[in-house]
């Protein structure tokens, strides 16, 4: 979903890691040549390692920032790259210091975080129809984590309740207005996935092996119905051997790909502190492998 490693593979940090508190000092010449940079910084990154998708991380996080990045990589992209930004309207699991008021609140007053959530919804369409417009963003990321490896931090019948009627009715908005829409969660989602699919994202990731989600599993049952994003094994990109980096990226293309429907990705994103000779590895075997 995002390369971070752009310090060890340019010597630039990542738009999402730069100092806010600095911006707020810059001139308006300065931000301009701050926002140029970071766009040539995401496409240097596509055109490198051959990505499709530019996933947009405007710094500071303002809808305007946004608009003026997504214009900068047009201006010398074209139509060459999907270009996506965060779009999710939902609960995800809640922070440490969050969590047991979270967990009382569902009990204690549901309708007020139903209530929350359809305003974040209504939001969240009225933001995405105001930017729709020719050259303008392909789609949206919907990027609320729900799961940890051992399952979803829900119950399958919480998740249907304070949920997934908020993630279809987001995902639904979207695409009547026109935009794709892909849902990521990582750990393990098999409990939920039923409600993931049937809420009507285009394409589902991480489909993450750490949460033991097999993507032949997902392939056979949801194959004709999303498109599957993701399980090539985090874990074994940071810590494994050039082999078992091979066999996790390897064995994600055999069931991944038949029939179509699949985009190649790591099981998460390529983060701080992962060797950027295993995501090479990973991209040599693609290269190789992932052809039809």
């Amino acid at each position: 979903m995002v390369f971070f490693l752009t310090m060890e593979a340019f010597g630039r940090m990542h738009p999402s890691h730069r100092n806010y508190d600095q911006w707020l000092q810059m001139e308006e010449k300065e931000r301009e040549l701050h926002r140029r940079d970071m766009a040539d910084l995401y496409i240097a990154t596509a055109e490198r390692y051959e990505h499709s998708a530019i996933f947009i991380h405007q710094n500071p996080s303002t809808d305007e920032e946004l608009q003026r990045m997504v214009d900068l990589i047009r201006e010398r992209t074209g139509d060459r790259y999907f270009l996506m930004a965060h779009g999710d309207a939902t609960f995800a699991i809640p922070n440490g210091n969050d969590m047991e008021a979270f967990s009382c609140q569902l009990v204690e007053e549901p309708e007020k975080l139903k209530a929350q959530t359809a305003g974040w919804v209504q939001s969240a369409l009225e933001r995405a129809a105001r930017w729709r417009r020719p050259g303008g963003l392909d789609g949206y990321a919907l990027c609320a984590d729900y799961c940890f490896n051992t399952g979803p931090f829900l119950s399958p019948a919480q998740f249907s309740e304070f949920i997934t009627p908020y993630l279809t009715a987001v995902t639904k908005g979207y695409r009547d207005l026109g935009y794709y829409v892909i849902k990521h969660t990582d750990g393990n989602i098999m409990p939920i996935i039923d409600q993931l699919v049937q809420s009507g994202p285009h394409a589902l990731h991480s489909l993450d092996p750490q949460g033991s989600v097999d993507i032949a599993e997902v392939k056979r049952r949801y194959g004709s119905e999303v498109c599957l994003i993701g399980n090539v094994h985090c874990g074994m990109l940071d810590m494994g051997s050039p082999a078992q980096i091979e066999e996790a990226a390897r064995y994600a293309l055999k069931h991944g790909m038949p029939g179509g429907g699949y985009i190649f990705s790591t099981s998460n994103c390529i983060y701080t502190g992962m060797p950027l000779a295993s995501y090479e590895v990973m991209l040599d075997v693609w290269r190789r492998e992932g052809n039809y």
